[in-house]
């Protein structure tokens, strides 16, 4: 039986039939054949079979023959101005990593920050994104307004979106990584971020830009700045994102720096919560994870980052198996240089199973799809509105094309989108909105883009040269 709201006969409706559908509701309910309908930004009916017929102002029927629906996909973690410098620093571990490309980063300004969102942007977008956030944490002195540049980057290019606003304030000559031109104070981060969250956040169910308070990491920021993000973030009403428990060697910062592990660190500083979520959380105990479960405090699982900085596997199951909201984040292409979140379905999956406790029982291709979308909307606190296809909800949907030889002999649509090749995106609709018709955007140039950001990717590498 379908689902469905009642009807608005003012509203202007795409139907979806002959489809296979997969929910990611809390049943995880699925249609072998069935259909959706979307009225404005809502969905508005979904069920097995074909629509009504009798439906008022239909603009669109789109026969769904050979495709799997799902909800969009929705990134947890990004850097997107590090588009510009892929390719870096490839045989490095975390630490060296960022030691070896922060005086390149700290160079960026306005232009260069657009163009690099846009480049991150079109890719996971034409792969399946419909909600994206950026953790954007370098602001030169001098550079521009580059909060302004990647919400503007990502309202051209019709997704969902949180910026979630980064900062710096621990430098090389107090103890951290980043160059000393690289950092803000504690004051002027605190200062901004609150104009950033005052200018551009929505809190509507709907909204299409949200702001997050976002400190960047233990060893690149102060206590008191971490401390004051927390407060700031609860007062204002907004998420709060930093990097937690990604290497062994951040663990050894922490406890040599603060007496403690990272994870204690945290809740010391009022930055564990149902309003937090942290990127990475890969070495983590099991009193770690139990201090996540019972605070609440969500994960975003960079399964390919992890493994290109050689950082490990993340504990993805047992936190599941705790009650620790997970999602998927792509993390900065300069550490996943694909930038692409639907290979995450498949690479989160293939990795958790190489952990020895769990193998083969560590994740399924359902409990894949699943992180990629309603747990990324629980990690972005937005599960009311988005992550799932059920009615009433935001009509945030990907057509997966499965007729094509890469995936036409895999029997169950479900494993074949995780398990299989990237699968082409016929359609995909961000409130409602189609951008992606046939594995192309139709609000951003792709070539152009491909231009602009190898233009300003030499730039930035002359800049740094010079300097």
């Amino acid at each position: 039986m379908a689902a469905s709201a009642a009807h608005d006969s003012a509203v202007q409706r795409i139907v979806i039939e002959n489809c296979a559908i997969a929910t990611v509701d809390a049943n995880d309910t699925e249609y072998a054949s069935g259909h959706i309908v979307v009225a404005g930004n809502r969905i508005e009916s979904i069920g097995a079979g074909r629509a009504p017929e009798n439906l008022d102002h239909v603009v669109r029927r789109i026969d769904g023959t050979g495709h799997l629906v799902t909800p969009g996909l929705v990134n947890t973690h990004h850097h997107f101005y590090q588009w510009i410098t892929r390719g870096l620093a490839t045989d490095h571990n975390l630490f060296n990593w960022l030691v070896a490309l922060y005086p390149t980063w700290a160079r960026i300004d306005e232009q260069m920050a657009y163009t690099a969102a846009q480049g991150s942007l079109a890719m996971m977008a034409r792969g399946g994104v419909t909600t994206a956030m950026d953790h954007h944490y370098v602001y030169p002195k001098g550079s521009g307004d580059l909060s302004g540049a990647i919400i503007r980057a990502a309202s051209e290019m019709g997704v969902r979106f949180t910026l979630a606003r980064g900062s710096m304030d621990r430098s090389e000559k107090d103890g951290g990584l980043p160059p000393d031109f690289a950092v803000e104070t504690t004051e002027g981060a605190l200062i901004a971020t609150e104009e950033t969250v005052k200018k551009h956040h929505d809190h509507s169910f709907d909204a299409m830009t949200q702001i997050a308070v976002a400190p960047c990491s233990p060893f690149s920021i102060s206590t008191e700045l971490l401390r004051q993000g927390a407060e700031l973030g609860r007062r204002l009403g907004v998420r709060m994102h930093t990097h937690g428990s990604e290497t062994v060697e951040e663990e050894q910062f922490c406890k040599e720096l603060f007496g403690m592990g990272p994870t204690d660190y945290f809740e010391s500083t009022g930055f564990l919560g149902e309003d937090v979520w942290m990127a990475h959380s890969v070495h983590m105990n099991d009193s770690d994870i139990a201090a996540f479960a019972r605070t609440k405090t969500g994960v975003a699982h960079c399964p390919s980052s992890n493994a290109r900085l050689a950082a490990g596997i993340a504990r993805v199951p047992d936190m599941l198996a705790a009650g620790v909201p997970v999602g998927l984040g792509v993390d900065g292409t300069a550490s996943n240089e694909s930038g692409e979140l639907h290979t995450e379905l498949r690479n989160a999956l293939l990795i958790n199973r190489l952990n020895p406790v769990h193998r083969e029982r560590a994740l399924n291709a359902r409990q894949a799809l699943r992180l990629g979308t309603y747990g990324g909307a629980q990690v972005l606190g937005r599960a009311d509105s988005i992550g799932s296809l059920e009615v009433g909800k935001c009509a945030d949907l990907v057509m997966w094309n499965l007729s094509t030889l890469a995936h036409s002999s895999i029997a169950d649509p479900v494993i074949a989108l995780v398990f299989g090749a990237a699968a082409p995106v016929t359609l995909s609709l961000v409130n409602g909105k189609q951008i992606v018709e046939n594995n192309r955007l139709l609000f951003a140039d792709e070539d152009a883009i491909a231009v602009s950001t190898r233009e300003e990717a030499q730039r930035l590498a002359r800049i740094t040269a010079q300097a």
